[in-house]
C-alpha cells in the first residue's frame, strides 16, 4: 500500500484524477493499453502534385496578395506516419494539447506563423456552406464540374488540376483570376484543409477568394490551426484510423520541439529561410528504417526534459521574418477560440507557458464543451450559429496570458502527474502482466487457505472465506483459458499454436522421428499444479504411438477398468527408467500404436524382426486382450502402489501441459522398430517391454519404479495448448535430431 501511495502508476497508467481528461475511455490510449493496436494512421495530405501547377507572373501576384505566398513556396515533405500516429496517441482533445511526461505542449498560433508564414490575425474564416458544387463553381471558376468529379459540396482536386493547372499567358484578367481561385482552392485543399474523404475539397472556400485583397485579411493561420486541432482530436479516438489537416505543420513542429524522429539533413545552413518549415526540406542522412508506432511510442513514454526544446526559434534569424508576421506573434499567447467554418477549437497557451519562456503554473480548469456538428444545408451562413465563438475571437487582443514569476513548477508537475496519462504503451507485456497477476492470486489463495480463524468473529471469518472463494474462482477461470505456460520463452496470451501434433525442438521446427526416441508424458500432482496452466480437451479417438527403447528398468501404467483408456508414457531423460502414467481418460474408443519391445532382456531389433507388422499387430492385440482381464480396478490402486516403489517425477523445464506433460529424451543408444497399431475395444495398454500385467511385475523382471497417476484428460488436457487439433497419428523425431538439438517437447 505504501508503494502504491508513492507511485500510483505502478498499477495505473493514469489519469489518477479524471477531472481534466474526462474522455479517457474514448481515447486511443485506452485501447492500446488493452492490447488493441491500430497501427499507423493513414495520413491525408495531397501535396505531391502541387509542383505540377504552372503559375503566370500575374497569378503569383494574386496568390501573394491573398496571403498564401509563403504556403505556396513550401515543397512536399515526406510524412512520417508512425511518428504522427504516436503524437496523436498523446493528443487530448479535452485540452487541445499533447500530454507528455514533461508536461503539456501544443502547436500554437506562433508556431503556425513562423512555420507556415500564414496570418494569425484578421477576420475569422467562416461563411456560407454548400451542398452542391455547380452554381458556386460556375460563378467563381467559370465552369462547373461533371457529376463524377463532385460529392455533395466537394469537388475533386484532380478536376481542378486537369482544367486550371496551366493558365494561358495572354488570358484576360477574369480568366487569370478564375485559374488563380482554382489554384488557391487546390492549395488549401491539399495542405491546411486536407480531408479524409480522398482528394476532395469543399467549395465553400471559393467565395473567400473572390476578392484577393480581402482574402489577405483573413486569419488563415488561425483557421489552419483550428482545422488541425479538430483533426487531431478526431484521430485520437480509438475508433479512428485516419488523420487529415496540415500534417507538414505537425511533423515539423515535432522536429523543432522534440528530439524524437528528427532527421539529419545534408544541408549547409548558411542562413535561415522563411518560413521555418523549409529547414526540414532536404535529403535525410540519418537512419529511419524500422521506426514504427511502437518505437516512437516508447520514445515518447520515456521522454526526458533534455529531449525537449521549449524555445526552438530563439536561435533562428529573426531578420528573415516579415514584419507583418512578427508584429502579430503576441497573439501566440492569446487564450481564444480558433474558427474555421464549422470547426471551433480552443487555443489554450496558459497550459504551455514554457513554450513562451515562462514558468508553468497550475492552469485553470478547462470548460467542458461538446463539439457540435453544424448543419451543412446549402446557403447557411454559419456566422449566425457561432456567435459565442466569434465573440471570443474578437476579444483575442485582450486575452493575452502572462506567466507567474513566482510559480513553483514542482507543484505543477505534482498536480500534472495526477491528471495526465503517463503511459500509452504497457511497461511490460500483457502476458507478463498475466503471469504476475496469476502469481499474486496464488499468493492470496495460499494466505487465505492457511489463515487461522481462531479468535475471529463470524463477520471476519466470512470475509476470509470470501477472499478464499474469489481467489480460487479467479485461478480456476484462468486455468481454463487459452494460455500456455512453460519453462521456455512464454507464448503471448491468446496466440494459437498451429498444426497437428508435432515435436517441437528448441531453435528448430519439428521433424518426424523415424528411428529412436520416446514420447514422454507425465502427470503432475495437484501440489505442483499452480506452476502450470490447466488444460482441457475433448477427444473422440486418441492415437498415441509408444516407442521401443533399450532400458534396464521399465514401469507400467495401470488402467482403470471403469473407462476406456489411452496411455501417456513417460521416460526419464537419462534413459535408465521408463515410467508409465495411469491417466483417467473418459474416451469411448482409444487406439494406441504399439511397438514390440524388449522382453526378458531380448534385443529390441531381434524381437521386432521375428514378426511382420501384421503378425505383430495380431499377436499384440491378443496379448492385450488377455492381460486386460487382469488389470486392477480403481480399488486396487493403493495395493499396487504399496507393492511397487513409486517415483514421482519432477516436471522438466520444457513441460508445457499441466496434468499431462511432455518431457524430453535424448537416448544414447536406442533403436526403434516399425510401430504397429493395436486396436482394443475398451482399453488398451502400450508397454516398452512387451505386454505385462502390472500385478505380475517383480524385481526379477526388472520392472521397478512404476508410477500411477490419474488425469482427467477430458477437462484439463488442451487449455494450455489453446484450440489445437489433435492428430490421430504422432509425429516423431529422429534420434539424430534429438541428440543434435538437446531437449525437445512434444506438443499435442
Amino acid at each position: 500500500m505504501e508503494a502504491a501511495a508513492v507511485d500510483p502508476y505502478t498499477t495505473n497508467p493514469g489519469p489518477i484524477d479524471g477531472s481534466v481528461l474526462y474522455d479517457q475511455d474514448k481515447h486511443v490510449s485506452a485501447a492500446v493499453w488493452d492490447g488493441q493496436e491500430r497501427g499507423a494512421l493513414r495520413c491525408h495530405e495531397h501535396t505531391s502534385k502541387l509542383d505540377q501547377w504552372t503559375l503566370t507572373h500575374k497569378q503569383v501576384e494574386l496568390v501573394d496578395k491573398a496571403g498564401f505566398g509563403y504556403l505556396r513556396s513550401i515543397p512536399a515533405i515526406s510524412l512520417d506516419n508512425p511518428l504522427i500516429s504516436a503524437l496523436v496517441e498523446r493528443w487530448r482533445r479535452e485540452t487541445n494539447t499533447f500530454h507528455l511526461n514533461v508536461g503539456e505542449m501544443t502547436v500554437t498560433l506562433k508556431d503556425v506563423a513562423l512555420l507556415l508564414g500564414l496570418a494569425i490575425d484578421g477576420e475569422p474564416v467562416i461563411g456560407i456552406t454548400y451542398t452542391a458544387c455547380s452554381s458556386v463553381c460556375e460563378k467563381y471558376l467559370g465552369r462547373s464540374p461533371e457529376s463524377g468529379y463532385t460529392s455533395g459540396g466537394m469537388v475533386k482536386l484532380s478536376w481542378l488540376k486537369e482544367f486550371f493547372s496551366r493558365c494561358p499567358e495572354d488570358a484576360p484578367l477574369e480568366v487569370i483570376e478564375q485559374h488563380t481561385r482554382a489554384y488557391l482552392l487546390y492549395l488549401v485543399g491539399s495542405t491546411i484543409f486536407s480531408t479524409t474523404t480522398g482528394n476532395k475539397v469543399p467549395v465553400m472556400y471559393l467565395p473567400l477568394f473572390e476578392n484577393f485583397d480581402r482574402c489577405g485579411q483573413y486569419a488563415w493561420g488561425a483557421a489552419a490551426l483550428s482545422f488541425l486541432y479538430r483533426a487531431l482530436g478526431n484521430a485520437s479516438l480509438k475508433t479512428q484510423s485516419t488523420i487529415s489537416g496540415c500534417l507538414t505543420l505537425l511533423q515539423c513542429w515535432s522536429y523543432f520541439h522534440l528530439n524524437i524522429g528528427r532527421p539529419k539533413l545534408n544541408l549547409e545552413l548558411m542562413h535561415d529561410r522563411f518560413p521555418f518549415v523549409l529547414r526540414w526540406k532536404g535529403k535525410q542522412s540519418g537512419p529511419t528504417a524500422n521506426r514504427d508506432v511502437v518505437f516512437y511510442r516508447k520514445s515518447l513514454d520515456s521522454l526526458k526534459p533534455c529531449d525537449v526544446e521549449w524555445l526552438p526559434y530563439r536561435n533562428m534569424d529573426s531578420m528573415v521574418i516579415p514584419e507583418y508576421i512578427k508584429s502579430t506573434l503576441i497573439l501566440g499567447r492569446s487564450k481564444t477560440m480558433l474558427i474555421c467554418f464549422d470547426k471551433a477549437e480552443r487555443h489554450l497557451p496558459n497550459r504551455c507557458l514554457r513554450q513562451y519562456g515562462m514558468l508553468q503554473s497550475i492552469p485553470d480548469d478547462v470548460e467542458r464543451w461538446e463539439r457540435k456538428s453544424r448543419g451543412v444545408d446549402g446557403g447557411v451562413d454559419l456566422s449566425g450559429k457561432m456567435e459565442s465563438e466569434l465573440n471570443e475571437w474578437m476579444d483575442r487582443q485582450v486575452s493575452i496570458v502572462d506567466g507567474d514569476e513566482g510559480a513553483d513548477e514542482s507543484e505543477y508537475m505534482e498536480w500534472y502527474m495526477r491528471i495526465t496519462r503517463k503511459f500509452i504503451g504497457r511497461p511490460i507485456s500483457l502476458s507478463s502482466e498475466f503471469q504476475r497477476t496469476n502469481a499474486g492470486l496464488r499468493d492470496i489463495a495460499h494466505i487465505a487457505d492457511t489463515f487461522s480463524t481462531k479468535g475471529l468473529d463470524p463477520q471476519q471469518i466470512e470475509s476470509i472465506s470470501r477472499i478464499r472463494y474469489i481467489a480460487h474462482e479467479c485461478l480456476r477461470d484462468q486455468f481454463g483459458g487459452l494460455v500456455m505456460a512453460s519453462g521456455s520463452p512464454q507464448v503471448e496470451l491468446g496466440k494459437r499454436v498451429r498444426g497437428k501434433e508435432r515435436v517441437r525442438r528448441k531453435g528448430g521446427a519439428g521433424k518426424r522421428l523415424r528411428k529412436d526416441g520416446v514420447v514422454q508424458y507425465n502427470a503432475v500432482s495437484e501440489d505442483e499444479q499452480p506452476q502450470y496452466y490447466g488444460t482441457a480437451i475433448e477427444v473422440g479417438q486418441l492415437h498415441l504411438s509408444h516407442i521401443e527403447r533399450e532400458l534396464s528398468h521399465a514401469q507400467l501404467c495401470s488402467v482403470d477398468n471403469e473407462v476406456s483408456v489411452a496411455q501417456l508414457i513417460h521416460a526419464n531423460a537419462d534413459g535408465e527408467n521408463m515410467q508409465l502414467c495411469d491417466p483417467h481418460i473418459e474416451v469411448d474408443e482409444s487406439d494406441l500404436g504399439y511397438a514390440a519391445g524388449e522382453e526378458n532382456n531380448e534385443d529390441p531389433d531381434d524381437a521386432a524382426a521375428e514378426f511382420s507388422p501384421e503378425e505383430l499387430k495380431h499377436r499384440v492385440g491378443e496379448e492385450i486382450k488377455q492381460e486386460l482381464n487382469h488389470v486392477p480396478g480403481e480399488e486396487n490402486i493403493e495395493e499396487l502402489n504399496a507393492a511397487n516403489e513409486i517415483h514421482f517425477v519432477e516436471p522438466s523445464d520444457n513441460m508445457v501441459i499441466d496434468n499431462s506433460q511432455l518431457c524430453d529424451v535424448s537416448p544414447d543408444d536406442s533403436t526403434l522398430p516399425d510401430a504397429a497399431a493395436a486396436e482394443v475395444n475398451h482399453s488398451q495398454l502400450a508397454d516398452s517391454s512387451g505386454v505385462i500385467n502390472p500385478q505380475q511385475s517383480s524385481p526379477t523382471d526388472n520392472l521397478v519404479n512404476s508410477q500411477l497417476s490419474h488425469i482427467n484428460l477430458e477437462s484439463e488436457f488442451l487449455s494450455a495448448k489453446g484450440a489445437m487439433e489433435v492428430s490421430q497419428h504422432s509425429s516423431i523425431e529422429t534420434r539424430e535430431d534429438i541428440s543434435q538439438n538437446g531437449d525437445c517437447s512434444v506438443a499435442v
